[in-house]
């Protein structure tokens, strides 16, 4: 019976299989392949790359502001918001003004200050006045003790009006201003507590607030944390300190810091958690990713990473073909991990410098046991 079309095109190939061949497939021996035809095989083949950790399939994790630089900016006071300087998104320095309040509360909290002040005066008065009739013989020292408490009571009591004007986001500068001109005035300017970004705006303008009503959610963005969702069963080889990197931007790369130990009964997972800085700013707080996390090989032995399509089986044994002069080695391997697209092996007779096939390993394969 004539050959059908299909078969005659595989002819070649099969013919170039058993020139290949070799008399039996055992480790060491040498497949011989010219350079046509690893180009006919379509074969490739890539350098082994140093392992000391094994990477884990992809986990989901959202990205989130760590709780210490993450603040909220309340009204220290009742009143109305007569300004809002800045918006979603925008980037603030510690101290900047966020918003202008008109509060009526400022007025009275001024006015009791100021107060205090002038009764302060006419104590420091009062004390000069009896240390110096004191030291004259002309008045008790019961007096002149008397008007040395009313004098320290007194500045307590400016220290108190003080710290509310502070509290209520005055600076020092705007105090002292109050202190030497005397002028009350009804708007409070806001400031931000950090510098960071503005995360979300809770109010509008001209909105009527009562006090610690929250206007602005700030952030400092860097560094951000990762919370990944691990199943369970996966946990036991992740330890403190293993690296951790986004899929998509293997050019940034972070720390796990914590390992969870409340397990989801919904669906069995648990939250570990990464810090990673980011100052090109590619992760976004809110934003879903994908990442991988390190851990330690299985073994002490010298790890190499190879695409998972590099190794063969053969029996119980595992390969790899090396290029060599004149065509390929079978290397047996020691395979120590799998990836999700690659794997992790040792082996005493691989280096850096060798060149391992990663296609045509079929076909190579087939060469090597074809003369068994």
């Amino acid at each position: 019976m004539m050959p059908t079309t299909r078969s005659k095109r595989a002819l070649p190939g099969l013919a170039l299989l058993l020139l290949l061949a070799p008399l039996c497939g055992r480790a060491g021996d040498t497949i011989p392949m010219s350079a046509e035809q690893q180009q006919a095989f379509k074969i490739q083949w890539a350098a082994p790359q140093a392992a000391a950790e094994q990477h884990s399939r992809r986990y989901p994790a959202a990205v989130v502001v760590p709780n210490p630089q993450l603040r909220v900016v309340a009204a220290p006071w009742s009143g109305v918001l007569e300004r809002l300087r800045v918006a979603e998104g925008e980037t603030v320095s510690a101290g900047q003004i966020l918003a202008e309040l008109r509060s009526p509360a400022l007025i009275e909290a001024q006015s009791a200050y100021l107060e205090s002040l002038i009764r302060l005066e006419l104590a420091e008065r009062e004390r000069d006045r009896d240390r110096a009739l004191q030291r004259e013989g002309l008045i008790a020292e019961r007096r002149s003790v008397e008007s040395e408490s009313k004098y320290r009571e007194q500045a307590t009591l400016v220290d108190h009006k003080r710290q509310l004007l502070e509290l209520a986001g005055l600076s020092a500068e705007d105090i002292a201003t109050l202190t030497r001109t005397r002028r009350l005035t009804s708007v409070l300017p806001v400031r931000a507590p950090i510098g960071g970004v503005v995360l979300e705006q809770l109010v509008s303008t001209g909105q009527s607030v009562d006090g610690a009503t929250a206007l602005y959610r700030l952030g400092d963005l860097d560094p951000l944390w990762l919370e990944i969702h691990v199943p369970a069963d996966q946990v036991a080889g992740l330890q403190v300190g293993a690296r951790v990197w986004p899929t998509a931007q293997p050019d940034l790369a972070g720390r796990l810091i914590t390992i969870g130990q409340w397990v989801d009964e919904r669906d069995q997972g648990v939250v570990v958690r990464a810090e990673i800085s980011d100052p090109s700013g590619q992760l976004r707080p809110g934003q879903f990713v994908e990442v991988q996390l390190a851990t330690a090989t299985a073994t002490e032995a010298a790890g190499w990473r190879l695409p998972a399509a590099a190794l063969v089986r053969q029996g119980a044994e595992v390969y790899v073909f090396v290029a060599r002069p004149g065509g390929f080695e079978a290397l047996p391997v020691t395979l120590l991990a799998r990836e999700e697209q690659d794997a992790v092996v040792s082996a005493a007779a691989l280096s850096a410098e060798d060149r391992v096939a990663i296609t045509g390993v079929v076909a190579l394969k087939a060469a090597w046991l074809g003369g068994e």
